[in-house]
């Protein structure tokens, strides 16, 4: 695996490939989400141009391209709606600003180096919000594929108007939109190799407005700007601050998890490993760039990605290239897009959000899990109709609750007391007769796998259970780690033995546990001769101390074990040299 995003000129016939077969793709969405946000479609232009250029060149993953997405239209599309509602004059510049705000958010994300952590979400919540997304995008695509402008209040709006669009439709557009839908979904496989079917369908859209419908009322693109774009200084009201900040971080983060995922798909296809935290600070440099120059959010957009690797591309080279054909195309090239129909965009758009929808996942998720389905129809719905921000915080906690549950449950089968020579937890013949010989004096608490807060509750339930014996042996042979609730839910029941004047050994504490008991001052409270590296010693020296055996006696009974059981124990001569006889391995831990 590598790790590189170095520019180099070794493949350039495969970046400039990929690159100009990128830019064909981005074209048409850029157009479309651009218009689909309410933003125009010039700022789609400028969000492709500009994203793509900063991410390629300051990312962590050579071979992503990064564009207006649709999840990132989706949020950019409610702000928009809502702050141009809040501040006609100056509520686009704001929304300019919130993508500003979403760039910063991803550098400080990047420079803190939470990159790792983006992605660590349950798959349920993420498919989720995803399939939410692409049910916005569809529905809000609804109007202009019909031949209407939408009426605005985002989701619920565009419901609610829903009847009067389609008794009130317009034939021409309509047809449009289906004709593009058409295409992009019956256009040969083998032809998409050669040319993006979104392109075809722009293409053949457009002439058949302009050579067959010209003299029907359809609604156009129109004049598009050319030229460098005009700067948009951040602008913003202390009333509407809270609510700019809050959008800023919900599309900063979106554009972090979109991004990221879409790099892991680029390491499967090229073999390599992307850099996580340096990819979201080039995705941050991108959409503060994009939001000063009036261009909409983007991320690493997964299309675009895949079709660059197919091309050939392997370095950022590829991703600036396609960066400078979509440049070229707004500063020259612009004025040929004025007559591209609403509806042809509404069309490419509408197959964005269906294809955006989790439909592997949705088809059988009420078959895996009823708690995973819960989930993911709730962050979708809640995605829908009510807040995306809000979605994931609640599915991503529900989720987690679920989880840790879960993991209690595990844990908690996984702390035993076993006071019987017929448990099966012991498999060793020896234990077995050390157990019988105890006759139920001892407790043996078994612990095993990672022990977190989860089994804390399970080792105090045992706590209770103390009266009932005269010894208690703790086993943690089989513990790799152990969390701070768990260790306070030892050290009280090691108090709550000494106070009953009950023998307490530890058995079996890996170098870490040790250090970890020893921050607890917990070894402190066990003499070094009850600390062992065998559960057999521990229960040969607990049976012999419950019969009142002395110490020639103990060491007698050693000797005759080691016999009888081939138990490999030393003699004990005498206190001082006890724990280095029966657990040498423990020397290190000095006696109190």
């Amino acid at each position: 695996m590598q790790i590189t995003n170095r520019i180099h000129f070794r493949n350039l016939q495969g970046d400039l490939f990929g690159g100009i077969t990128a830019a064909v793709i981005a074209l048409p969405m850029a157009l479309a989400f651009g218009v689909a946000s309410g933003a125009g479609a010039i700022a789609g232009l400028w969000g492709a141009v500009l994203i793509g250029f900063f991410a390629a060149l300051f990312g962590g993953t050579p071979t992503l391209i990064s564009e207006p997405t649709g999840p990132m239209t989706v949020v950019m599309t409610a702000v928009v709606t809502t702050l141009v509602a809040q501040n006609p004059e100056n509520g686009l510049a704001m929304a300019f600003t919130v993508v500003m705000l979403a760039g910063i958010f991803q550098i400080i994300f990047g420079l803190l180096k939470l990159g790792k952590y983006v992605t660590l979400m349950p798959y349920t919540v993420i498919s989720g919000f995803m399939s939410g997304i692409g049910l916005i995008l569809i529905i809000l695509q609804i109007g202009p594929f019909l031949g209407h402008a939408n009426p605005g209040g985002g989701v619920i709006g565009a419901l609610k108007a829903l009847p009067n669009f389609i008794t009130t439709l317009s034939p021409a557009e309509t047809g449009l939109g289906l004709l593009t839908v058409a295409i992009l979904y019956l256009m040969p496989s083998r032809l998409k190799k050669f040319v993006p079917p979104q392109l075809i369908a722009l293409v053949a859209g457009t002439l058949i407005a302009v050579f067959f419908l010209s003299g029907t009322d359809i609604r156009i693109i129109g004049e598009i700007p050319t030229g460098l774009p005009q700067l948009h200084l951040p602008v913003f009201s202390i009333d509407q601050l809270n609510e700019m900040l809050v959008d800023g971080l919900v599309l900063g983060m979106l554009g972090c998890i979109d991004a990221l995922l879409t790099s892991v798909i680029a390491d499967s296809l090229t073999q390599t490993h992307h850099n996580s935290d340096k990819e979201l600070i080039g995705q941050g440099i991108g959409n503060l760039v994009s939001g000063l120059c009036g261009g909409l959010p983007g991320a690493g957009a997964t299309m675009g990605t895949v079709v660059n690797i197919q091309a050939g591309g392997r370095t950022a080279l590829s991703g600036l290239s396609r960066a400078f054909i979509l440049l070229i195309v707004v500063l020259w090239a612009a004025p040929l897009t004025k007559n591209i129909p609403l509806a042809v965009l509404a069309g490419i758009a509408l197959k964005v959000g269906i294809d955006i929808i989790d439909w592997k996942f949705l088809k059988r998720a009420h078959k895996l899990s009823i708690k995973a389905a819960s989930i993911m129809y709730g962050v979708m719905l809640l995605t829908v109709f009510y807040d995306l921000i809000t979605a994931v915080g609640l599915g991503v906690f529900v989720a987690n609750v679920l989880t840790i549950q879960r993991l209690a449950d595990i844990q908690s089968d996984r702390v035993k007391a076993i006071d019987a020579p017929d448990d099966e937890t012991l498999s060793c013949d020896i234990s077995k007769h050390f157990m019988e010989e105890a006759n139920g004096r001892i407790m043996l608490l078994d612990l095993s796998g990672p022990m977190s807060f989860g089994a804390a509750k399970a080792i105090t339930q045992r706590q209770a259970i103390l009266d009932n014996y005269d010894a208690l042996i703790i086993d943690l042979s089989g513990v790799p780690l152990l969390g701070v609730t768990a260790t306070l839910a030892i050290e009280k029941m090691i108090d709550e033995a000494t106070n009953k004047s009950m023998e307490v050994y530890i058995v079996g504490a890996n170098i870490k546990i040790k250090e970890r008991l020893q921050k607890f001052d917990i070894f402190q409270r066990i003499p070094l001769q009850n600390r062992f590296d065998s559960r057999v010693a521990a229960l040969h020296l607990a049976v012999a101390k419950l019969n009142g055996a002395t110490l020639q006696e103990i060491n007698e009974q050693m000797n005759a074990s080691e016999s009888q059981f081939t138990d490999n124990q030393s003699s004990i001569t005498d206190d001082s040299t006890f724990s280095s006889q029966v657990s040498s391995s423990d020397r290190s831990i000095k006696p109190d």
